[in-house]
Formats: C-alpha cells, structure tokens, sequence
C-alpha cells in the first residue's frame, strides 16, 4: 500500500491487533455510490491524531477600527433623495408609507430585490440583503470612494 492519508492510518492502527486473523474484503454499498474523500468528516489535527503534523499558528497582528461620524450617514440619507431607486425604496420602506404601488416605478432589478424582500430601512439608511450578508446601499461615488478609503486605506 502507498503512503497512507491519516484517515487510512486511522483505520490500519485500530485493526493492527487482529492482522493475520482476518481477510479484509470491500463490499460496495447500495446507497451512497457516489461518495468520495469529499464527503467525509475529517481527523481533527491534534495530538490524540495518530497521523498528526504540527502546524504554526498565525496570531492576528492587527486590528483596523473606524469610526464614521453621523455627517457621513447624513451624507448617505441625501444622497438617496437624488437616486430614483433609492428614494422611491425609502418611501416605500416607511412605516407610514400609504402608496404601495410605488414599487412599479423602480428599475426591474430594484424592482426584483425589492419583490424578494431583500431592503431593509434601518435608521434612515437602506441595506441591502443577500445570503449571507447584509451591506449598505450607497449610490453616489463620493461617498463610495469616502467608505471604500475610511476601511481600506486610512490609518
């Protein structure tokens, strides 16, 4: 047998008793003929692994923190009274909103999103939702280039 991966060395250690008391046979199964070195769970890699390799560990070193002020998001909340989409979905996203057919007026991949209940007003500000996250909606480049600078190249 070629060099074993640590879940086949898993196996030879615990049966190791009984070689030369027993032929092991394979016998494929009828349910899951599909499964592959994929699907299966993996050996944690500690110590109690026989087939274990010490790895380093890599501390993080650094933690960036931003505060944006409350003129920032003023900024945002304007910015959308100049956006279509983005002030019709305002409205629209409003306790008080009384004209629910607003959301014909919205570009059809707005539209769309709008439809899947994937915008949320929260604080005046639009997120906007997708399967795993939750971001905000901005529409203006100057204040895309202001959040993309405040997270990626201030200090």
């Amino acid at each position: 047998m070629k060099t074993p991966n640590r879940h086949m060395l898993r196996w030879q250690i615990a049966i190791q008793e009984y070689r030369g008391n027993m032929t092991i046979v394979h016998k494929s199964g009828n349910i899951h003929k599909n499964a592959d070195g994929l699907s299966r769970w993996a050996l944690a890699n500690t110590p109690d692994n026989p087939a274990w390799v010490p790895q380093e560990e890599h501390h993080i070193e650094g933690i960036c923190v931003t505060d944006i002020g409350t003129e920032f998001f003023n900024q945002v909340k304007e910015s959308y009274k100049t956006d279509k989409n983005c002030h019709i979905l305002s409205q629209l996203l409003m306790k008080e909103c009384k004209d629910p057919s607003l959301s014909s007026k919205l570009d059809e991949t707005w539209k769309k999103a709008y439809d899947e209940g994937r915008f949320h007003l929260l604080d005046g500000i639009l997120y906007h939702r997708t399967k795993h996250t939750c971001v905000m909606t901005l529409t203006d480049r100057t204040l895309i280039n202001t959040i993309l600078h405040e997270c990626h190249d201030s200090k």
